[in-house]
C-alpha cells in the first residue's frame, strides 16, 4: 500500500510557502513532528491524512501518490458512465466515467452490464412516461436494487426495495437505454 513520502510533504509545504511550524499549527501537531515526517523518521497517523491534504491543498490520493492528479475529462461523458454497488450495504455510486470508489472498507469495481433478455421486463408508455415492470422476484434474498433510464443528456435513477412491486416510472425524454441491478445476478441493460 502506498504511503506518504517525506519529500512529498516537504515539496507541498514549500509550494504553499508554509514553515514546518505553520503547517504543524494548522493540523495541530508540533513542528518537530512535521520535521520527522519530512526526513522519513516518522509517518503521519492515518487520522491526519485528510487534514494534512487539506492544509497542503491536494487530495488524499495526490498526497499518497506524490503526483498531481489532473482530470483530463472535465466535462464527463454519459456514454462512459459507470455504476458501482457496495456488496455490504447496497450503496449505489453513479459516475460519468471510470473512478476509484470504496464503501464499507471495500474498493468497488465498476459494474459491466449484460444484455437484458426481453422476458425480464415489460415496457409501457402511459401519459408520456416510461413505465417498466420487471418480471423478477422481489424477496429479501433476491431482488432488483435499482433501475436507471439513460438518454444522451441525462440519467434518472429509481431505488427499489425487497418485497416492493418490481416496477418503476420515469419521465420519458427520448431514445436511450435502461439498466437494472439484481443483487444476485448483477447489472443488465436494454435499449428503449
Amino acid at each position: 500500500m502506498p504511503y506518504i513520502k517525506g519529500r512529498t510533504i516537504k515539496e507541498l509545504r514549500e509550494n504553499k510557502n508554509l514553515t514546518q511550524k505553520q503547517l504543524g499549527e494548522i493540523i495541530s501537531v508540533s513542528d518537530k513532528t512535521v520535521s520527522k515526517w519530512e526526513t522519513e523518521r516518522g509517518l503521519p497517523d492515518i487520522t491526519l491524512l485528510e487534514p494534512l491534504s487539506k492544509a497542503l491543498g491536494v487530495s488524499v490520493a495526490e498526497l499518497l501518490s506524490g503526483e498531481n492528479i489532473v482530470n483530463k475529462n472535465r466535462g464527463g461523458n454519459i456514454a462512459k458512465m459507470k455504476f458501482y454497488v457496495c456488496p455490504v450495504c447496497g450503496n449505489v455510486v453513479f459516475s460519468m466515467g471510470e473512478g476509484a470508489f470504496s464503501c464499507c472498507g471495500i474498493n468497488l469495481p465498476a459494474l459491466i452490464p449484460e444484455k437484458a433478455e426481453a422476458e425480464l421486463f415489460e415496457i409501457e408508455r402511459p401519459e408520456g412516461d416510461l413505465f417498466i415492470r420487471f418480471l423478477h422476484p422481489m424477496t429479501k434474498e433476491h431482488y432488483i436494487s435499482f433501475a436507471a433510464y439513460v438518454t444522451y443528456d441525462g440519467v434518472q435513477i429509481k431505488k427499489l426495495y425487497p418485497e416492493q412491486n418490481p416496477e418503476v416510472r420515469f419521465y420519458f425524454s427520448g431514445k436511450g437505454k435502461f439498466l437494472f441491478f439484481c443483487n444476485r445476478d448483477g447489472l443488465f441493460e436494454a435499449l428503449i
